[in-house]
C-alpha cells in the first residue's frame, strides 16, 4: 500500500475505538433510512457519557458499498460513545436537504453530512449551524466545509487522489484512459477526473454514465471501448463500477486496465485475479468512524480534531500485493 506524496500527512487516531473493531466508495448499498443506534456497533464498551444523537445525511443511491463501510465506523463510534446514530440519504441535493432539515427539526445533537452537491445543501448546513448544531463534513465538498461554519471535514483530497492516479498511469505505461463520472454535479467526481488529467502524460475523456441503472453504465462502458480501440486504461471512480467496466471490457473484447477509486471486497478480489490493476483506498470507515467520535469528542470535551482543518483519510494506492492484507478487513466489512 502506497500513499502519495503529495497527500497530506494521514492522522491516525481513535487506535483505541478501531482496534475494538470486530470487523474499515459513494452510494448506499443498504436502506436509505437506518435508525440504528448503538446496536450496531459490534461489540465495543461504551461511555458513561449522556445519550446524545447523531444524524448522519449522505448523496448515497442505490447498489454502492462504500457507505455500507462508511456507516460500519459511525455505527462502531456510536457503540463507543453512546450515540443514537440515525442514518438517511438522497442522491438528489433537494433531497439531501430536506433530510438535513429533518435532522434539525429533530433536535440532534450533532449532524454529518456530505457535500457532493455543495450549492444545494450549503443553506441548510448553514441554519443547522446557526441553530447551535455541531456539523462535520465528510468525503465531499471540503473545500466548501469551513465557510459553511463546520468544524472540520474529514475525508481524502480528490485532487490529490486523482493526481496520484494520473502518476500511477504513467508508472504503467499508460497512454490514453477514460475517467468513468457515474454521478454528474457531484464536485468530488470531477475533481478526481482533473486530477487525473493534470498528472497524466497521456491523454484523459471523462465518460458520463448513469449510475444508479449499472446495465445501462457497463454499456456505456462497452460502447466507448469498441468505438476507440486505442484506450488503454478506463478509470472508474467507485467500486461497483469497476466490476461493470471489467464486463464491459470483456464483452468489447478491449485490451485496456481497469483501474479504480474506491475499495470493497469484490475489488479486493479482481485485484487478487488480475482484474483490476489498483485501487485507490479512502477508508471510508475512518470517515464514518472519526465523524460520530468528533461530534461526540466536541460534546464532551470541546475538541476540535484536525484544528479545523481537514483530516485526510487517503488516499493510498492498492494493489494484488496488498491483497493478503486487505483480505481479513474486507471480509468484515471495515476496509
Amino acid at each position: 500500500m502506497r500513499t502519495p506524496r503529495r497527500a497530506a500527512t494521514l492522522l491516525v487516531i481513535c487506535a483505541l475505538g478501531l482496534a475494538t473493531a470486530t470487523g474499515c466508495s459513494s452510494s448506499g448499498g443498504k436502506s436509505a433510512e437506518d435508525p440504528s443506534g448503538s446496536d450496531g456497533g459490534q461489540g465495543a464498551k461504551g461511555v458513561s457519557t449522556p445519550r446524545m444523537k447523531v444524524a448522519m445525511v449522505t448523496h448515497a443511491g442505490e447498489g454502492d458499498t462504500f457507505w455500507d463501510i462508511v456507516r460500519s465506523g459511525a455505527k462502531q463510534a456510536a457503540a463507543k460513545d453512546n450515540v443514537d446514530f440515525l442514518y438517511s440519504a438522497d442522491k438528489e441535493g433537494k433531497g439531501q436537504a430536506q433530510l438535513v432539515q429533518a435532522a434539525i427539526d429533530q433536535k440532534v445533537d450533532g449532524i454529518v453530512v456530505t457535500l457532493a452537491k455543495p450549492e444545494a445543501v450549503a443553506d441548510v448546513v448553514a441554519k443547522a449551524v446557526k441553530a447551535g448544531i455541531p456539523v462535520v463534513t465528510i468525503n465531499s465538498g471540503a473545500q466548501f466545509s469551513g465557510e459553511l461554519g463546520a468544524l472540520g471535514h474529514i475525508g481524502q483530497d480528490e485532487k490529490v487522489a486523482g493526481e496520484a492516479v494520473g502518476r500511477e498511469l504513467n508508472e504503467r505505461g499508460r497512454k490514453k484512459a477514460v475517467c468513468v463520472i457515474h454521478e454528474q454535479g457531484n464536485v468530488s467526481l470531477e475533481e478526481r477526473c482533473a486530477g487525473v488529467k493534470k498528472t497524466f502524460k497521456g491523454t484523459v475523456e471523462n465518460l458520463n454514465v448513469e449510475g444508479t441503472n449499472m446495465p445501462a453504465s457497463t454499456s456505456s462502458v462497452e460502447a466507448k471501448l469498441q468505438a476507440d480501440h486505442g484506450i488503454d486504461a478506463i478509470v472508474t471512480l467507485g467500486a461497483p463500477f469497476a466490476a461493470a467496466s471489467v464486463k464491459a471490457k470483456a464483452d468489447a473484447g478491449s485490451d485496456a486496465e481497469i483501474d479504480t477509486f474506491d475499495l470493497n471486497a469484490e475489488v479486493v478480489g479482481r485485484l487478487k485475479a488480475s482484474e483490476v490493476g489498483f485501487a485507490v483506498d479512502q477508508q471510508p470507515y475512518l470517515q464514518g468512524y472519526l465523524a460520530v467520535d468528533e461530534l461526540w469528542l466536541n460534546k464532551i470535551n470541546g475538541n476540535v480534531i484536525g484544528g479545523g482543518k481537514p483530516v485526510l483519510t487517503g488516499p493510498a494506492i492498492v494493489t494484488a500485493d496488498d491483497v493478503p492484507q486487505l483480505e481479513k478487513y474486507t471480509a468484515r466489512g471495515t476496509r
